[in-house]
């Protein structure tokens, strides 16, 4: 699979989109990383910039800092362990304008108890930030913990859906 990346501008800063082009030509969402994010993708020898094969996810992008849009409607290119994606899964379906506990999603994907630690340490490993809504995820206290990107960027997007 070919590597593909592009730069968006936004209100959280410059954000790197990595993309993986399929047999099709289609391009799946691999990561969206932003500036000073705790374990973010960089740009590697062999990959090639193509901000054309981000044109729809840039599109949603806009939308939703816009306020227009509450669920993104994109290509994903699937990673990670099957712990992970089923707590990746249980990220996608938190609604807009909400919040849940690391707890809930523990329950949700079968995993309570001790199980939190690592339903924190799975989300923590959110290769989709903002597309995949990891910044829903909160502490059992209502307090705002743990994002790669730091917690003013998770306030910040509670904020834009009225979650704050």
């Amino acid at each position: 699979m070919d590597h593909v990346y592009a730069y968006v501008d936004g209100p959280l800063g410059r954000m790197l989109l990595v993309g993986r082009v399929g047999e099709d030509g289609r391009t799946a969402l691999a990561s969206l990383s932003l500036p000073g994010q705790k374990g973010a993708v960089a740009v590697r020898d062999g990959w090639r910039l193509a901000p054309e094969a981000f044109t729809e996810i840039a599109a949603q992008l806009g939308e939703y800092f816009a306020g227009r849009r509450e669920r993104f409607d994109v290509a994903v290119a699937h990673s990670g362990t099957d712990f992970q994606r089923r707590v990746w899964e249980a990220l996608e379906e938190i609604p807009y304008g909400t919040t849940v506990t690391y707890g809930d999603i523990a329950r949700k994907v079968g995993s309570s108890g001790a199980g939190v630690r690592a339903v924190g340490t799975a989300i923590g490993r959110n290769p989709l930030l903002v597309v995949r809504p990891c910044h829903r995820v909160i502490g059992a206290d209502g307090a705002l913990r743990g994002y790669a990107a730091g917690l003013e960027r998770k306030e910040s997007l509670l904020a834009l859906e009225g979650a704050a």
